[in-house]
């Protein structure tokens, strides 16, 4: 079946116990068995639970790999999939990822023996000058949040076999829509299903996808063992929003590319981050790994804090707001929101300038969005 078809028809649909064309909610902690040591499929929902089994292999199937697992939050799949690795393990990690992986690498896995470096991911010289004899794990975001920065997938790739690394790709930005970075041999694929797989800001979710049978038992047993699982009703929301996918990530790249178009030509804006311009430097990578260049937006201001501070008090379309990937149109300052937890050194070292917004485009009409735009960047 084609992606349209899967994100659709995944799973066990129509439920087998009454036909329902809608996903069941199974809310239920536990199940009877029908016997001692026998039971239907289930016993225990945080082992594992109908609706998120409808969810889990839909996202597998649209990621192309093994088996998909569904967590309470994009954190949380984050977490588990670091529980992989073990004390004295060290980690390349990209340097402008999202903030909360950061603050997830440095500030707790740390204090449990892991080591990270962390590096811009467009030189091969440099990353295999960052390999060391422990080295186990190349974590990989592309585009990265929130400069938007492109890595080659088969180079990294490359670079991890020759070393036998685990590589694991944070694909929430683009989507197996746009992006199946199985397909160029990616190890591990994570989601936050927060953003674009649900796409309706009204839940908080995670995923991970696995491409062997070793990696799916492994990460089977942390997230039974770890209790890291999705509710059952978090779970069918995001197969609902799942459904409309394609439609939307269509429409926000559409929009996205015609905002990217304004804001490069506006007299207020110093630059502009989005994969989907030529001028981008990762373009013609982009162009050759992904069907499409996703919905985000990011662009820094000319002026200060004042002027950043004026932009963000006259949106009126766009909220400013935490979180992407939902059909309302969001604004969001990473200096001070999504990435504060990264030391301001660090930030100013990877680009995250204290002008830096980031927009999440959604779904309004484009005359509204770009309007709206207008009228918060004219001078005060």
């Amino acid at each position: 079946m084609r992606f349209e078809t899967i994100a659709i028809h995944a799973g066990e649909r129509p439920d087998a116990t009454f036909g329902a064309v809608s996903v069941p909610i199974y809310q239920t902690s536990t199940f009877v068995f029908e016997d001692v040591g026998k039971t239907r499929g289930y016993d225990y929902s945080r082992t594992a639970n109908p609706t998120r089994k409808v969810l889990e292999d839909t996202i597998a199937q649209l990621e192309g790999g093994k088996a998909g697992f569904a967590f309470a939050t994009g954190m949380a799949a984050e977490a588990t999939v670091m529980h992989l690795l073990k004390a004295g393990d060290h980690v390349i990690s990209g340097d402008d990822v999202y903030g909360g992986t950061y603050r997830l690498f440095q500030n707790v896995m740390r204090d449990f023996g892991l080591e990270f470096t962390f590096l811009r991911m467009d030189d091969r010289r440099r990353i295999e000058q960052a390999i060391k004899p422990n080295t186990k794990m190349l974590w990989l975001e592309t585009p990265s949040n929130p400069l938007l920065n492109i890595v080659d997938i088969e180079m990294a790739v490359g670079i991890a076999r020759q070393h036998n690394l685990m590589t694991v790709m944070d694909n929430t930005f683009a989507t197996p829509y746009f992006l199946r970075p199985i397909e160029y041999g990616v190890d591990l694929v994570v989601h936050s299903t927060t953003k674009y797989l649900n796409g309706h800001c009204d839940v908080v979710g995670g995923a991970v996808v696995t491409t062997t049978d070793e990696l799916t038992e492994r990460v089977q047993f942390l997230l039974n063992a770890m209790g890291t699982c999705a509710s059952p009703f978090d779970c069918w929301l995001v197969i609902r929003g799942i459904e409309t996918l394609p439609l939307r990530m269509r429409q926000h790249e559409k929009n996205a590319i015609a905002v990217a178009n304004y804001l490069k030509g506006h007299l207020m804006v110093k630059r502009v981050m989005y994969p989907g311009l030529k001028s981008h430097p990762g373009h013609e990578i982009a162009k050759r790994q992904m069907k499409g260049f996703g919905g985000v937006v990011s662009f820094e201001l000319k002026g200060g804090t004042e002027a950043v501070n004026s932009f963000l008090e006259r949106i009126k379309v766009f909220s400013l707001a935490e979180s992407l990937g939902g059909v309302a149109s969001l604004a969001e300052h990473p200096a001070t929101m999504s990435h504060a937890s990264m030391p301001k050194e660090h930030r100013e070292k990877v680009g995250i300038t204290d002008q830096l917004i980031r927009l999440s485009v959604g779904l309004e009409n484009i005359n509204d969005l770009i309007e709206d735009l207008g009228q918060a960047l004219e001078p005060s």
